[in-house]
């Protein structure tokens, strides 16, 4: 059974969404919030019931908000405008990510804005804790007015359409309704636009990215002491006077992090004195002040995904004076530029990694390593392509790492004439960060392999562990052999999290908002 994480709205801190996103996790609203949710749906039926026209609950949308719904007609007006709306393509989002979705619309939802009753929620609090999963497709919203065709999937199959994953099978939402004992809900007045109405979508993809993100962060500290001791490089950059004297948070957490994980490595010791390089190459020496810069964007992405995950970004809102007014809460500009920021760390993360496999492959910097790391350099090639995969991986970051905020077009007959891009900008993050798992995957294989060549001389006991888990996976390259297979697995125990769970709690920095 997956883990039910309780919501309060307003105030759910970014390590329950991480829960959701990483456990498949379910989630359901405190039961304090029913009361706001039910004030606010008895405010929009209110207003159902009378003649004033207002926009959402009586009348057309977008361009046609001008024109009056007979209120005979105002169930058929939700439906239509989910049916009408379900217009994604492409590939289902991940289950995890679609998990996140529907615990972000909760958190909107529950804060009784929105109008919606309460039936809604319960039946989304069914959905997730019964494994009825919506199909929605990955692409086909420009993150305003809202995420409109991917939410309208998502709201699709609460209403029994299209199509959902119940238990992992796909099938008609109607059947994965009825096979988790839930009902298919008839929605409405203004219910259909709430659903449809907000960054849910684009939110949810840029958690995701930056959960990864920080993941990879971590794991490319661990990497990147690794290789600065299969280098023989010098902790002596690490020294926290340097990071102190600087003062950016993520360069000081960097730098004591590559410290601590050092601590103790016979390699190191052996080089203290007598080594005539007097400085290493940057990849080495600035990796504190480079990956400490991600950590900071990373730490600042963090602070305005936690805002925007408990925020209300549908349209129109009941205020707190009771009165209902329209505003543009679903414009996703904030979460383009975090996940443009996102992209900009995961870029970087990569490109300093990949220069130290670089250099970790090349004898003429190594100092005294064999070439590409192979016992029997000629014979065998040993991982001279795995760094050139390496290289594919970093350039195919760096041309997806151009802002998708910056670009915006008019639509819905220019009634939405400026746009966000925050979903597709934040969709790439889960390529980028295949990528990035990719690049430091390598450097882990090279880095243990690099290390373990400098043998009787042991790295540190913190190293040593993560070089294990490495070994666990990927035994050591004696000879050539077929490497596709190290690689997938190289880069699964990075992904999966383990090389950096391997490390001593305390060592690597969290992700905090």
């Amino acid at each position: 059974m997956n883990m039910t994480i309780v919501l309060r709205p307003g105030s759910v801190p970014l390590h329950h969404l991480a829960d959701i996103y990483w456990n498949n996790g379910s989630a359901k609203l405190d039961p304090s919030f029913d009361a706001a949710v039910l004030k606010g749906a008895a405010r929009i039926a209110e207003i159902a019931a009378g003649n004033a026209p207002v926009y959402g609950i009586n009348t057309g949308f977008g361009k046609l908000a001008s024109i009056k719904i007979d209120a005979a007609d105002l169930a058929t007006l939700q439906r239509n405008l989910i049916l009408s709306h379900c217009c994604g393509v492409g590939a289902p989002l991940p289950e995890n990510v679609v998990r996140l979705i529907m615990a972000l619309k909760l958190i909107s939802l529950g804060r009784g804005a929105s109008g919606v009753r309460i039936e809604l929620i319960r039946l989304i609090e069914g959905m997730l804790e019964k494994g009825v999963i919506p199909v929605i497709p990955e692409k086909g919203s420009v993150g305003a007015s809202g995420d409109l065709a991917p939410l309208a999937h998502m709201s699709a199959t609460m209403m029994g359409e299209g199509e959902a994953f119940y238990q992992g099978v796909q099938m008609p939402s109607k059947d994965a309704l009825a096979k988790a004992g839930l009902s298919p809900v008839v929605l409405a007045a203004k219910e259909g636009l709430a659903l449809i109405n907000g960054t849910q979508t684009s939110t949810a993809l840029a958690l995701a990215g930056l959960f990864r993100a920080h993941r990879a962060a971590q794991s490319a500290l661990v990497t990147g002491a690794l290789s600065t001791d299969a280098a023989m490089g010098s902790s002596a950059p690490f020294h926290p006077d340097i990071h102190t004297l600087r003062g950016h948070k993520g360069q000081i957490d960097a730098g004591s992090a590559l410290r601590n994980l050092l601590q103790g490595s016979e390699i190191r010791e052996s080089h203290i004195e007598g080594d005539e390089r007097v400085q290493d190459p940057y990849c080495i020496r600035c990796q504190p002040q480079v990956d400490g810069a991600c950590l900071d964007l990373l730490a600042s992405v963090a602070r305005t995904l936690e805002i925007e995950a408990n925020a209300v970004t549908d349209n129109p809102l009941v205020l707190s004076d009771n009165s209902v007014v329209s505003g543009g809460n679903f414009h996703a500009e904030p979460v383009a530029f975090a996940a443009d920021q996102t992209a900009l760390a995961v870029c970087e993360i990569g490109a300093i990694a990949q220069r130290r496999i670089a250099l970790l492959v090349d004898p003429a910097l190594s100092y005294g390593l064999p070439a590409f790391l192979s016992k029997k350099p000629g014979l065998n090639s040993g991982l001279m392509i795995a760094e050139v995969t390496s290289a594919a991986l970093m350039s195919e970051n760096k041309q997806m790492s151009h802002p998708a905020s910056v670009d915006s077009t008019p639509t819905s007959a220019n009634q939405e004439d400026h746009v966000s891009m925050a979903c597709h900008g934040a969709r790439r993050l889960l390529a980028m960060t295949d990528n990035l798992f990719g690049i430091l995957g390598i450097e882990a294989l090279a880095a243990v392999q690099g290390v373990e060549l400098r043998g009787p001389l042991k790295t540190s006991p913190e190293l040593e562990k993560a070089a294990a888990v490495l070994r666990s996976a990927v035994p050591v390259l004696e000879d050539d052999r077929y490497m596709a297979t190290d690689l997938k697995a190289a880069i699964e125990v990075v992904a999966s999290g383990a090389l950096v769970s391997a490390i001593s709690s305390g060592i690597l920095p969290v992700l905090e908002a």
